[in-house]
């Protein structure tokens, strides 16, 4: 209301004559139609700081969208890849990659963690399992030995292409597989503690494996919400993140067939 009086004052001094002289006539046009602009700019930002905040739409994305995720975390000094969820099928090929070139060279990559959660699949399970008469499902321990065995084929490479990088001495490497105990229904990506990726697998999902037919998750077709802190609404719910995968790694088991060296 200050600027807004002033504005009046000096748009009437133009008009005026004697109010006119006492603020020097012309002077006065000049830093009225200021005090406008400034009443204009100070009601707008007082607009915006009574409006109500808007929460960022969430995203969702695809599960294939984790190859360009991969590669961009790659790009940092230290790199830090989390998962939690099934097998680690649809991170594998582009983590095998990454860790293949920088061996070639490694940029400005100095130091990478990847740290892969799946659940133990030397107990008995409903997912994996078979499909039964009725549709409910029957633990199948031959299926959950092929399941596991892919993890520990996965984990056997992670840690060929770390003992490389490490003898090259130009990047520290550890890669590590543990197992939790439960259903794998969450699928969770966290990237260098900034980006968080989340879904739901489709645990009712049928594969046919020999003729029987099998219920067993398909990542890649798993949708994931995506938080960001590149949005500052989203900082503290990537922090939250964060320290929940930490707690379920230190929980998760190293598996029997583990090739890292604890530490």
């Amino acid at each position: 209301m200050v600027l807004l009086g002033i504005f009046v004052v000096g748009l009437t001094a133009q008009f005026v004559k004697p109010l006119g002289d006492a603020l020097q006539g012309k002077a006065a046009l000049g830093g009225a139609l200021l005090s406008l602009v400034g009443y204009v700019l100070y009601d707008a930002v007082q607009e915006l700081s009574n409006a109500p905040e808007v929460m960022p739409e969430q995203t969702l994305v695809g599960s294939h969208s984790l190859r360009e995720h991969v590669r961009r975390a790659f790009a940092a000094r230290e790199v830090t890849v989390s998962f939690f969820g099934y097998t680690g099928e649809t991170l594998f090929s582009e983590l095998h990659h990454q860790l293949e070139l920088l061996m070639e060279d490694p940029g400005r990559t100095r130091k990478v963690t990847i740290r892969m959660m799946v659940p133990d699949f030397s107990l008995p399970m409903s997912v994996p399992g078979r499909v039964g008469a009725t549709g409910v499902s029957v633990d199948d321990p031959e299926f959950r030995r092929r399941v596991d065995g892919r993890c520990e084929d996965y984990d056997q490479q992670f840690s060929d292409l770390s003992r490389q990088l490490d003898a090259l001495g130009r990047v520290a490497a550890r890669c590590e597989y543990r197992q939790y105990q439960g259903l794998p229904r969450e699928k969770i990506c966290i990237f260098n503690e900034e980006l968080v990726l989340h879904g739901r697998y489709d645990i009712s999902a049928r594969y046919a494996h020999q003729g029987q037919d099998m219920y067993d998750p398909k990542g890649y077709n798993t949708d994931l919400f995506v938080w960001s802190k590149k949005v500052p609404a989203q900082v503290a719910v990537v922090d939250r993140w964060v320290r929940d995968l930490d707690g379920e790694w230190r929980l998760a088991a190293r598996p029997a067939w583990s090739h890292i060296p604890a530490v």
